[in-house]
């Protein structure tokens, strides 16, 4: 199996050349080409965020919870209107993904599970899809690309690793057949991967208007709910005696 500088190294590899070749033949910005380098060399890490070792945890789980309230300032502006909202939900965003993310996958991953698999692989290009701030399509689908790509050098290199010389005969171990797959043993991981890849694509489809896009609660609406409290009642004159 291979090692995590093993797949940092393929997949960094592969992003330098998405990266130039986005920039230099597709005619994308420089600044795309770097971001869509970095996407495939992260996307290089994901399949191992089911790892026992809890280094990729620890370095994606990182990374992602200081990039998104970052990458989603404006959109928490939107939401939270006033400033102190905009730092609360900045502050949550974090720890939640930086500990409740990490904690629950820690709890429900399993090693060479369903996270190392194909659908997973197109469940991170439709969420990077989905995320992705553009008002071109073509730029998101170029992000959904690169993640994709990382991620399937990660599936195809543990393949390759899973191959082992016996003198000179060729032998399998364990874990063949276990990265590059579609299905995993466990019911109730399966179904949950293809339930969430079907409501993803329907959302993407919809954000890339081949279909009516879902509908999802407007701005306004958040926003409502966040600030709304409940009222506190002034309590009556002498209800509690020395105040």
């Amino acid at each position: 199996m291979a090692g995590f500088k093993q797949h940092i190294s393929v997949s960094g590899g592969i992003g330098v050349a998405t990266g130039l070749t986005a920039t230099v033949g597709m005619g994308f910005t420089p600044v795309q080409g770097m971001l869509v380098g970095y996407l495939t060399t992260l996307g290089g890490m994901l399949p191992d965020l089911d790892s026992s070792s809890g280094r990729p945890i620890r370095e994606l789980f990182g990374v992602t919870a200081a990039l998104v309230p970052m990458a989603f300032a404006d959109e928490l502006r939107r939401l939270g209107g006033d400033m102190e909202t905009v730092l609360l939900l900045a502050v949550v965003s974090y720890l939640s993904i930086r500990f409740g993310g990490a904690w629950l996958l820690s709890k429900l991953a399993v090693h060479r599970g369903m996270f190392h698999s194909v659908p997973a692989m197109l469940i991170a290009a439709e969420v990077v899809f989905l995320t992705y701030h553009s008002d071109s399509n073509t730029v998101r689908l170029l992000m959904a690309v690169g993640i994709a790509l990382g991620f399937l050098s990660h599936l195809i290199l543990d393949e390759i690793y899973a191959v082992q010389w016996n003198g000179l005969k060729l032998e399998l171990n364990q874990f063949a057949g276990s990265a590059v797959k579609f299905f995993g043993k466990s019911f109730s991981a399966n179904a949950f991967t293809w339930l969430t890849l079907a409501g993803l694509t329907w959302y993407s489809f919809g954000a890339a208007g081949i279909v009516d896009e879902p509908p999802l609660p407007s701005r306004d609406e958040i926003r409502q709910i966040l600030h709304t409290t409940p009222a506190v009642e002034t309590p009556e004159p002498g209800l509690f005696p020395g105040i």
